[in-house]
């Protein structure tokens, strides 16, 4: 005789017989989808809105838990865009311009980007410009100079150094390798 437990005498796990499920708390459902989604990977408040958002979760639903997200420190742009920035640039080698473009996208607002971007000195960015420069300049070896000059600051450009300061790299690590370089390169880039 059937005593309303499930298989193996567990409780039943499913919506009782010729039952439904209860429809379930939109603040419960947010938080949910908020930690599933910050499990994986970290996130900024405007890619958990948009994702509450995509879910059909009411917009006051969706200040609300964020709100409460970002008061016990769950959810803080300021902390991604620092860890972003750092992370970013040592494994990647991005310059701050690229790091500023890739917070912007998601949607980090300017005065955070520009005080993480901030934290990356000058001198930090260069010496990262140079070891990159470095590292491609043997995979270029025995090309003509003007081919080894344009890949070498086409994949700088890419990561977000400035044209100036990518040629004057290139240039430098040319020459220190005996490589003579004369190109007709404005002295304002």
């Amino acid at each position: 005789m059937p005593d309303g437990r499930g298989r193996h005498g567990t409780e039943p796990t499913g919506p009782p017989e010729g039952g439904s499920t209860p429809p379930e708390d939109p603040e419960a459902r947010a938080r949910a989808i908020c930690l599933r989604l910050l499990t994986r990977a970290p996130r900024t408040r405007a890619q958990l809105a948009e994702a509450l958002r995509r879910r059909d979760i009411p917009e006051e639903t969706v200040e609300a838990v964020l709100g409460r997200f970002g008061e016990v420190g769950i959810v803080d742009d300021a902390v991604f865009a620092e860890a972003w920035v750092d992370s970013r640039h040592a494994g990647r080698g991005l310059a701050r311009r690229a790091l500023a473009a890739e917070l912007r996208q998601r949607g980090v607002d300017e005065d955070t980007v520009r005080e993480a971007v901030d934290g990356l000195s000058p001198e930090r960015e260069e010496e990262t410009a140079r070891h990159l420069v470095r590292r491609r300049l043997a995979a270029t070896r025995g090309k003509p100079t003007e081919v080894r000059v344009r890949r070498l600051m086409g994949m700088l450009a890419r990561k977000g150094y400035s044209a100036g300061l990518a040629y004057r790299l290139v240039r430098e690590e040319l020459e220190a390798e005996g490589t003579e370089v004369d190109l007709d390169v404005p002295d304002d880039v």
